[in-house]
């Protein structure tokens, strides 16, 4: 099939599918959309900083990716502010960046060499926790059967009964499932996503058990947290 036929075989279907890979081929439109991950509203000059070009660049990238549906903006005065569209997008990100190969340069000082270890070590997946640390805490909850962790990953009822302990309450009346499993790009394997785990990361943070690295989507477990997930998971130090 040539370049010719292909275009019109996604014209025949109605979905540009290559549009919205052209969005995210991007270095700076991609760099932009993994920090939104974090599951706040930024201004352009915040991602600006935070991928190194000039805010007038990051307004015309900006202005591309809420054009195509990845991201939405919201005013407040003379403010702009944008944001990742909806969860189907968090998901479209985090699956391509686990299919991505890892990155083999070394970072450039040792403040970035921190902030990568930070973020593979805990950090922030829109409404979830992800890294090494949220699949040690999956793990436990698989463990001491409060997941069912298979094909059709769900809660048990050992681990409702869990939940309700912890003081851990998950919001009723939504069609999100209760638990989803979510791949994890930096450590390859899917973490706890869905209801149950939104409502655990907002736990962890409204009790103090994790807290924000700066403001970065970067977590970090607080003297409580290593308490509070050894009280009700059994986790070692070691793996917090």
């Amino acid at each position: 099939m040539g370049d010719v036929d292909i275009r019109r075989a996604g014209q025949d279907v109605g979905v540009d599918l290559a549009g919205v890979a052209r969005l995210l081929a991007d270095g700076t439109r991609a760099a932009f959309c993994l920090a939104l991950l974090d599951g706040r509203a930024w201004t352009a000059i915040e991602l600006a900083r935070y991928a190194g070009v000039a805010p007038s660049t990051a307004t015309s990238h900006l202005n591309l990716l809420v054009s195509g549906g990845l991201l939405v903006e919201e005013r407040h005065g003379r403010h702009r502010y944008v944001r990742v569209a909806d969860r189907s997008v968090v998901d479209l990100i985090e699956s391509l960046a686990a299919l991505a190969p890892q990155g083999s340069a070394r970072p450039r000082s040792l403040s970035a060499s921190g902030r990568q270890q930070a973020l593979a070590r805990a950090r922030l997946c829109y409404d979830h926790l992800a890294g090494t640390v949220a699949l040690a805490i999956t793990d436990a909850m698989v463990e001491r059967e409060l997941l069912e962790w298979g094909s059709d990953p769900g809660l048990t009822g050992k681990g409702a009964l869990w939940l309700a302990e912890a003081g851990i309450t998950v919001p009723g009346g939504s069609r999100r499932p209760p638990v989803r499993a979510c791949l994890d790009w930096t450590e390859r394997r899917p973490h706890l996503a869905g209801a149950v785990g939104a409502a655990l990361c907002a736990h962890a943070l409204a009790a103090g058990w994790m807290t924000r690295v700066g403001t970065t989507r970067a977590l970090t477990v607080t003297p409580v947290g290593r308490r509070a997930w050894h009280d009700h998971l059994g986790l070692p130090s070691a793996d917090l």
